[in-house]
């Protein structure tokens, strides 16, 4: 049986924020659903901002996305222009991705301006078979090594 729940918080640009998922036993597993993003000043300022979840902690935020990195959970692009929003790329979420472990949130933005940024994230949790709590921890084992 699934549900959901959600996490939400404000990053400054460069922020990472660990997001605390891990069970004593492992066989507890999560997908992402949703991933929404939006400026704290809704009024003033300019972004050119990605804001990405990943599987492991980062050395610093990314300013480069790479799909081909097996790490990367989900991402979504935010552009706005001295408080006209010109672009909100939609979230693009990796669902078919299951994760056992701590997940982190990264806000980078390109513009000096862009001030900090909301994140609302809703998990689906569900209960994991012993085989597939051992296949989702080794693979985060294999993303940090």
């Amino acid at each position: 049986m699934s549900r959901i729940i959600s996490f939400r918080g404000l990053l400054d640009d460069g922020d990472q924020e660990r997001i605390s998922l891990q069970t004593n036993n492992g066989l507890t597993g999560y997908r992402i659903v949703k991933f929404q993003v939006m400026p704290q000043s809704t009024g003033i300022g300019a972004n050119e901002a990605a804001v990405s979840i990943w599987k492991d902690k980062q050395s610093a935020a990314p300013q480069e996305i790479d799909f081909s990195d097996n790490r990367l959970l989900a991402c979504v692009m935010f552009l706005r222009d001295q408080g006209t929003v010109s672009i909100t790329s939609e979230s693009i979420i990796f669902d078919n991705e299951i994760f056992n472990q701590d997940i982190y949130v990264n806000y980078q933005d390109a513009q000096t301006s862009g001030g900090n940024m909301n994140y609302y994230i809703e998990l689906e949790q569900m209960d994991l078979a012993l085989d597939e709590a051992t296949v989702a921890t080794l693979k985060d084992i294999r993303n940090t090594a």
